[in-house]
């Protein structure tokens, strides 16, 4: 039996057996997801994955050099495409992260030397599914708001950490559970630079 949520429509059957979870290094994707996770407050993860490829197409592919770039024209575009959220304060938010995410890049070697420093204590997190934040989330999204990150607090930062696979929050009776657990195992965390 798949995780609950899982089972409410085929595009969240598929993300949840082959994406969320599982851990991911790659800086470009994991500011994706930091973007969406942030488009998604407010709203279901349904709408924002509906709507992912246009969100890619509208935001460069989530490049950060690319979004960190954007200006008031891009912007006013962005307000346009009913392909995405228009939401003013979480388009300037991505906009204002990327340019964050190039200088946490400059002190911390990568994107995913940073986030993966954040991995938590599997003894803060109790039984899967269970909790909408944690020490850990609220460490990460305090530590973001510091260094100039908007839209990111504690509740949207544990989201992200579930489905980029800081920790394996798959029920453990879904056959995704294990899969997850394998696929930590033998990650390579990334290291600071």
């Amino acid at each position: 039996m798949r995780c609950e949520w899982a089972q409410q429509a085929p595009e969240l059957t598929a993300y949840h057996d082959a994406e969320w979870g599982f851990p991911v290094s790659d800086d470009r994707r994991l500011f994706e997801k930091l973007c969406l996770e942030s488009f998604q407050s407010g709203l279901s993860w349904r709408t924002i994955l509906n709507k992912r490829e246009n969100f890619r197409t509208a935001f460069a592919n989530f490049e950060v050099e690319k979004v960190a770039e954007f200006g008031d024209a891009d912007t006013q575009r962005l307000l346009q495409d009913q392909g995405i959220v228009r939401n003013r304060s979480k388009i300037e938010a991505v906009i204002n992260n990327a340019q964050r995410a190039l200088e946490l890049r400059e002190t911390e070697g990568s994107l995913a030397a940073f986030i993966w420093s954040y991995e938590p204590d599997p003894s803060e997190l109790g039984d899967p599914q269970t909790l909408t934040t944690s020490p850990t989330s609220k460490a990460m999204a305090k530590e973001l708001k510091s260094r100039g990150w908007k839209f990111l607090g504690p509740t949207t930062v544990f989201a992200f950490m579930q489905s980029m696979g800081l920790f394996n929050d798959h029920l453990t009776g879904c056959p995704t559970w294990a899969e997850v657990d394998r696929a930590r195992a033998e990650f390579t965390r990334p290291e600071s630079g």
